[in-house]
């Protein structure tokens, strides 16, 4: 919800700049105003968080137009992107894709136990090809934030 409110604070706070520049300048006009507000409406569209959802063998991501899912038990790739932005790729046998942030399932340890639960049981039938590394690599990250928040709660840390 916190990732919300700061995308609509980012785009409204573009949106009175940009028209605190055109009335300053003189240039205010109702089409500049409305380019700007189209503008303003662009920047929340790319910020608006994804909405990360798990269930019995799948893992969803719905963004502002459309959700995209994965059946975990028939994954066959698993890909860490480490770009700009970390993402974490995951693809299935069904032809099924999603880009998930890994700092959803540190803050979130139940949906990567789901995604774990399912990862097991497409690694014991043989269809996940590759992506020990990554989920070697997010499991350890998870480990230690639940580790350090089960120390912080209990006065340790």
């Amino acid at each position: 919800m916190q990732e919300l409110w700061n995308s609509v604070r980012c785009a409204a706070v573009l949106l009175v700049l940009l028209l605190l520049i055109d009335w300053g300048t003189g240039r205010l006009a109702l089409w500049r105003a409305a380019l700007w507000l189209a503008l303003a409406g662009l920047l929340f569209v790319v910020l608006y968080p994804a909405r990360v959802s798990a269930g019995g063998n799948w893992l969803a991501s719905r963004r502002l137009v459309r959700e995209y899912r994965v059946r975990t038990d028939l994954l066959v790739s698993v890909r860490y992107l480490d770009t700009i932005s970390q993402r974490l790729l995951l693809r299935d046998a069904l032809g099924g894709r999603v880009e998930i942030d890994p700092e959803v399932f540190v803050r979130n340890p139940q949906l990567w136990f789901c995604l774990e639960e399912g990862v097991r049981k497409a690694g014991a039938d043989g269809s996940l090809l590759c992506g020990a590394t990554a989920l070697r690599r997010i499991s350890r990250r998870v480990d230690q934030e639940t580790a350090r928040a089960v120390f912080k709660a209990s006065g340790l840390e």
